[in-house]
């Protein structure tokens, strides 16, 4: 089973692997929200936002199919938008709904040889209120 995002397969060219963001819940010093920093204890405002990120490699044949897997990702990114929501599949088939790509770098230089590499680091999130 390959790994997907709103039925998309943009991290499939290479290895890249799924991890777990914090859970649990949003928790602030009291000290910060009153503003008298000896204030003791905290409150807590909610759960976090569930957040999955995905580390790899997208590899090619070409520079120009290189550029081609870099923009279909750029684009689920693209921070002109309002991120729309989709699925998140990892490759052993356990699903994440509602999730948006908000973040995507690239790790390092891009390596030529027989194939073109990058490193990439993406970060998904499931806002609260989509």
């Amino acid at each position: 089973m390959a790994s997907s995002f709103k039925g998309l397969d943009l991290f499939g060219s290479g290895a890249h692997r799924f991890v777990m963001g914090r859970q649990g819940l949003y928790a602030v010093p009291l000290s910060v929200v009153g503003g008298d920093p000896t204030q003791a204890g905290s409150s807590w405002f909610g759960d976090l936002e569930l957040e999955i990120h995905v580390r790899g490699r997208l590899v090619a044949a070409s520079e120009s199919a290189l550029w081609a897997l870099r923009d279909a990702v750029t684009t689920q990114a693209d921070s002109s938008n309002t991120p729309v929501p989709g699925t998140l599949v990892d490759a052993h088939g356990r699903s994440w709904a509602s999730m948006s790509l908000y973040r995507y770098e690239e790790d390092g230089a891009v390596d030529r040889g027989r194939v073109w590499s990058v490193g990439y680091a993406a970060r998904f999130r499931r806002f609260i209120g989509t």
